[in-house]
């Protein structure tokens, strides 16, 4: 676990507080209680490679204008010991703080030191976090926004996990309730068709290949058998049938796209269990719900949401019911820390009627963190694309697999934060240039082979430098990409807070960009034999940076291209 940066925060801390704590005893700065200040790393780091508001933070408390608590920090500010040499006052008291040179060192050995570990923290403390994911309705093929949902779901599960955090990944399978009786409807009249062309089908019914092709399947194995049968018997045996090939179907094009999960987690439990009912039950012990025109409501005002019925007049829960309690189960009966739901937009009025209901239960609402995602529109030839060119139908996730390659479809997914919508261009995916931005990623991590592999045919290969060597990298482009590279632990942590993987793409992206242009400005070979070691420890960081960096979104980092 890498902890210089974090290091640096809490010297930085330590060193302007005591500089505080000076000026107010020489009466340079009244007493006062130190305010609290925010230390980071720039955006541009021109001016320093930390900024610090303490000057603005205190003016209120120190009752004087920033730049002259700014100077009087500065001029009691004591950095021996830090891994810092300079600050410098910006502005109207912005406090700037540079690196000593010794810091880069410090940072390729530290990557050196914990190699496929590095950047990884404790940030989560081991707290249990469930993230359910996809969850697509298992009454036909995947579409194409199960596929942006799924590299999400997967990809911020690995940045939790690197944070320190407890992660179980579940599919919640909507195998009960009012889809899963149309299905069985559909396929019962394409059933039925086979034997009595006139039978009709359902206007609301699934017209999709995956229909006819079950109803097929089931003819195989049972003939004409429920033909003669009771309705509802005949309908519960093609449902039994058809729904786990549906489920199978699911697991295989989602281990195909590297998705996989600790459980899949069936509505039909719900309801077998009980658990359904006994939510209901318990709103209505705790008063909470009221009969109006036939059906019980839940008197969802009184927590932030709007009143909305939970049990329709003939007595059959409505949808939310199931997901009220399973959210129970995840946050009571599993006693999940929290929970994440990765929904569609389209959910957005879903959410707080949910939140709702389980604070209604006695549970911390924001125990359920909720990530909405936008909508997908495939681009071909600068046009959206809707239909697949083979079936004539939309395109699923199986069918853009069958023409976009894994990482590509994984990287280009991941490169957005949620709630952006993404025009996914299919042409571009499937280009081996550097426009394609996987392809400029992995090619940076298979040029660093390169480069190791043809040293290596000259007797020269990665070894643990000394500090005085590695102080020979003062290049701008050596500096920079270290810089980059030290800052790896705190993306991670922060993509994880944001809950937006999309920051660990960017970063990627980044450090294939800024070794590029390093390696374009210094050369590695035929230079003086410890410099050439120094630059030689900076690539295989950069190496390592590149390979955990890909592997938190299982894209591969290959060694040749």
């Amino acid at each position: 676990m890498s902890q210089l940066v974090e290091t640096a925060r809490q010297q930085l801390r330590r060193a302007v507080l005591e500089a505080m704590e000076k000026a107010m005893e020489k009466g340079e700065l009244p007493k006062a209680e130190p305010p609290k200040f925010t230390l980071e790393v720039p955006a541009d780091r021109a001016h320093g490679d930390w900024a610090c508001n303490a000057a603005m933070a205190g003016a209120r408390a120190f009752h004087a204008a920033p730049r002259k608590i700014a100077e009087a920090i500065t001029g009691n500010l004591d950095l021996g010991g830090t891994f810092f040499t300079k600050c410098e006052i910006a502005g109207p008291g912005f406090l700037n703080f540079t690196y000593d040179t010794a810091f880069y060192g410090r940072v390729l050995q530290d990557v050196e030191s914990l190699g496929a570990g590095y950047g990884w923290s404790n940030v989560g403390e081991g707290k249990r976090v469930l993230v359910e994911y996809v969850s697509a309705n298992p009454t036909g093929p995947m579409h194409i926004g199960n596929a942006r949902g799924g590299v999400l779901g997967d990809a911020l599960s690995a940045v939790l996990e690197a944070a320190g955090y407890s992660v179980e990944r579940e599919f919640y399978v909507n195998d009960a309730g009012n889809q899963v009786n149309r299905y069985g409807l559909s396929i019962e009249a394409r059933y039925m068709q086979q034997f009595q062309p006139d039978f009709p089908f359902p206007e609301d019914g699934y017209k999709g290949k995956d229909v006819t092709a079950n109803a097929e399947a089931f003819i195989k194995e049972h003939g004409d058998k429920y033909v003669e049968s009771e309705q509802e018997e005949r309908r519960r045996a093609l449902i039994d049938f058809a729904i786990p090939r549906n489920i199978q179907g699911l697991h295989d094009d989602l281990k195909r796209y590297r998705v996989e999960y600790d459980t899949w987690f069936h509505e039909s439990s719900l309801h077998d269990s009980g658990a359904v009912d006994r939510v209901v039950e318990l709103l209505r012990e705790k008063g909470l719900t009221y009969e109006k025109e036939g059906a019980l409501w839940f008197k969802g005002s009184e927590f932030g949401s709007e009143d909305f019925v939970i049990v329709r007049s003939n007595g059959v829960p409505t949808y939310v019911v199931p997901d009220i309690a399973y959210h129970y189960n995840k946050l009571v009966t599993r006693n999940f820390d929290t929970a994440i739901n990765v929904l569609g937009a389209d959910h957005h009025g879903y959410v707080p009627r949910l939140k709702a209901a389980i604070a209604a239960l006695g549970i911390d609402p924001e125990r359920l963190k909720v990530v909405l995602m936008q909508m997908v529109t495939l681009m071909r030839d600068g046009k959206p694309e809707k239909m697949s060119k083979r079936s004539g139908e939309a395109i699923t996730m199986s069918n853009l697999l069958d023409e976009v390659p894994v990482d590509a479809a994984r990287f280009l997914f991941n490169s957005y934060e949620p709630n952006t919508r993404i025009d996914f261009d299919l042409d571009l995916a499937v280009k081996e240039d550097s426009q394609n931005p996987v392809y400029y990623v992995q090619y940076a991590h298979a040029r660093i082979c390169s480069i190791l592999r043809n040293l290596k045919e000259d007797g020269i290969e990665p070894r643990a430098c000394t500090a005085g060597e590695l102080a020979l990298l003062t290049a701008p482009e050596e500096v920079e990409l270290i810089r980059l590279l030290s800052n790896f632990t705190d993306e991670i942590a922060g993509a994880a807070k944001a809950m937006d993987p999309a920051r660990i793409t960017r970063y990627v992206l980044n450090v294939g960009t800024l070794f590029h242009k390093f390696y374009n400005a210094c050369r590695v070979k035929g230079v003086e034999p410890e410099l050439t070691a120094a630059r030689l420890s900076l690539c295989t960081a950069a190496k390592t940076v590149l390979e955990n960096g890909l592997s938190l979104f299982k894209v591969t980092a290959p060694e040749k291209m």
